[in-house]
């Protein structure tokens, strides 16, 4: 499958009202197609609104399309919105302890790559891997702050987390940050007749 019927397939999944923050829908996703603008296109449907209607399979085009056009950290980003569609989102503020404090003294790589332990508030020593998104930027800084996805390995382990929890990260003694929990969509929310299915966020953040 080339990459204009990866888009367009993906193009058919948006809901005829469903707009991306910038306004753009489906029709406008074909209007670039016509135009052979390939990016474009990729950059709208990863923009559209929607935890209820997104599925894998909709991840999974522009996953491959993404591949196809050598945009290799969009791809990545495919891929984790993908595993969120099956296991939920989980969107933090997080804050690294300065390097001259203990803290770490590389920087978080933005897509994923990192999987520290975290203690989610059950116990200082009830410890949980997730690996880390940084949103809006390649990377966070040593001793930064900023906006986090963060993908557990044992989901339904994190189910209790709510918007203004705070939760520790740790690599080695001593705590190596604290993320304050600021969304947060389990995917059964969005089936029909169970409270909360409403998207959460807006758009990606790469």
């Amino acid at each position: 499958m080339d990459t204009a019927e990866l888009l367009r397939r993906a193009a058919g999944l948006v809901p005829e009202t469903t707009r991306s923050a910038a306004g753009f829908g489906a029709a406008d996703v074909l209007d670039c197609l016509r135009d052979d603008d390939w990016d474009l296109a990729l950059a709208i449907l990863e923009d559209v609104d929607g935890f209820g209607w997104q599925t894998v399979e909709y991840w999974d085009l522009l996953q491959e399309a993404a591949r196809h056009l050598h945009l290799e950290r969009r791809v990545a980003w495919c891929r984790w919105r993908g595993w969120e569609t099956r296991h939920g989102v989980i969107r933090a503020d997080l804050r690294l302890i300065a390097p001259e404090a203990g803290g770490r003294r590389l920087p978080i790589p933005g897509d994923g790559l990192l999987r520290p332990m975290w203690a989610i508030g059950r116990s200082a020593f009830d410890l949980h891997v997730a690996k880390i998104w940084v949103e809006s930027a390649p990377e966070l800084e040593p001793g930064g702050r900023g906006a986090v996805r963060l993908a557990p390995l044992t989901p339904p382990s994190w189910r209790h987390l709510t918007p203004g929890d705070s939760i520790t990260m740790h690599e080695r003694p001593p705590v190596a940050g604290t993320a304050t929990i600021t969304e947060v969509w389990h995917p059964e929310a969005a089936r029909p007749g169970v409270a909360g299915g409403a998207d959460p966020h807006r758009g990606p953040r790469k």
